[in-house]
């Protein structure tokens, strides 16, 4: 027998795959609920017990074709099987042919891919600081974002956000952002004001269209329009952050659609890839200030990511979703306005758009991460918006009897509060 290679000496002295405690290696950096998933289909999961669950969360609104979808499935193995990554040091036709789709089927005119939301927003971050200070002089540019917002767990991304209890053990943040209230127009203009006083200073205002993370709360169409001019008028970049309400999850392509707006530039992922990693930024023609060796991504724009999202995007249109989606979303929020009335103890209302909506709670009781608990018992996944927000967002292939299971059971589970 030959003697054993040096390969071979080194893969005898691995570990065997982990058992089923696996879970013991991964950091904790998580509140998991207590269940392990193991297969999909549509909108349902099962469990590594065989219980099957209803999912309203829809991997946090990313799964916009639901689980183990037989088109992505499909076209996912047929790209694995041309090319799968080159790096962006070449071009591929995917990620061409998608950055074609995004720009004739939005205000942008370019695209620069990523992996992620956050990521997509580190991407506005920098374009930002470029814009200001090649287009308008800003040595120190500054950026206004909303309280209650969420834009990512980068570092930049973080100090974007405005939830102090996301910032807690990571000071000092990245300088240049101020937070302001949503939907104060009044607010947002002061906060120009002042920091203009001195000259030129606020480079870009960056929004949420509407708040998924900071409660459901849809943006205010006479608002946004007060910006759009007041930004008009200053030179200042209006970015809208589309990460989790783009992509159809509201009834339309776009969140802003709804607001009656055009943003100089816009972030998505999520719903992008429905289910694989992929983010964007899109700008139009005049912020496109970002140069070769300004930034780049790796894996961005990889042909599998690319591919994942124009089989979303053609899905979209060949299923007929965002109709689909305008329905489903209104029988929801039907369904979660009966709720109100019907628990008046523990709810206050329902609001969102299409199959982005969320049950408000009354402070005070129960709070979401207890209903989400409650839910969970009745085979029904549902995600926290805040302390008092619980966040409806199933797949956009939902059915109306699906609909009507969800309500059904989420009925159930508060009704097993005892309020």
């Amino acid at each position: 027998m030959s003697p054993a290679s040096p390969t071979m000496a080194v893969d005898s002295q691995l570990s065997p795959p982990a058992g089923p405690a696996h879970g013991a290696a991964v950091m904790n950096t998580y509140r998991r609920f207590p269940v392990t998933f193991i297969h999909g289909r549509g909108s349902w999961l099962w469990d590594r017990h065989g219980d099957r669950y209803l999912d309203c969360v829809a991997g946090i609104a990313v799964c916009s074709l639901g689980h183990s979808d037989p088109a992505l499935q499909q076209a996912l193995g047929e790209q694995l099987g041309r090319l799968q990554h080159v790096s962006n040091l070449y071009f591929t036709p995917e990620q061409g042919e998608l950055a074609t789709w995004i720009t004739a089927n939005s205000p942008m005119d370019a695209v620069f891919f990523c992996n992620s939301g956050a990521e997509a927003n580190e991407a506005a971050i920098k374009l930002a600081r470029k814009y200001g200070r090649c287009k308008r002089g800003i040595e120190q540019a500054r950026i206004i974002t909303a309280r209650a917002s969420f834009h990512g767990r980068t570092m930049a991304s973080l100090s974007a956000t405005g939830q102090p209890r996301y910032h807690q053990g990571f000071t000092p943040l990245v300088e240049g952002f101020h937070h302001v209230a949503y939907n104060d127009f009044s607010a947002i203009q002061q906060c120009i004001d002042h920091l203009d006083s001195q000259g030129p200073a606020v480079a870009a205002v960056l929004l949420e269209p509407l708040q998924g993370e900071g409660g459901v709360q849809p943006g205010d169409a006479g608002v946004f329009a007060a910006l759009r001019q007041l930004c008009d008028q200053r030179g200042i970049l209006l970015i809208l952050d589309e990460v989790q309400v783009g992509m159809g999850r509201t009834g339309k392509l776009w969140g802003h659609q709804h607001l009656g707006i055009e943003p100089d530039a816009m972030t998505m992922a999520k719903g992008l890839g429905g289910g694989f990693p992929i983010g964007a930024l899109a700008v139009k023609h005049h912020c496109d200030v970002l140069q070769p060796g300004d930034h780049a991504s790796t894996f961005g724009g990889n042909p599998l990511a690319c591919r994942a999202a124009l089989t979303v995007a053609a899905e979209l249109k060949r299923r007929h979703l965002l109709t689909h989606v305008q329905e489903r979303g209104a029988q929801l929020r039907h369904g979660l306005e009966e709720l109100v009335a019907g628990f008046p103890k523990l709810c206050v209302a329902a609001r969102g758009w299409g199959l982005i909506q969320g049950l408000v709670l009354r402070e005070g009781g129960p709070g979401s991460a207890q209903v989400a608990q409650a839910c969970l018992q009745q085979k029904l996944l549902v995600v926290p918006a805040g302390a008092q927000v619980v966040r409806l967002v199933p797949p956009l292939t939902v059915s109306g009897a699906e609909i009507d299971t969800a309500l059904m059971r989420l009925r159930t589970a508060l009704g097993s509060l005892g309020v």
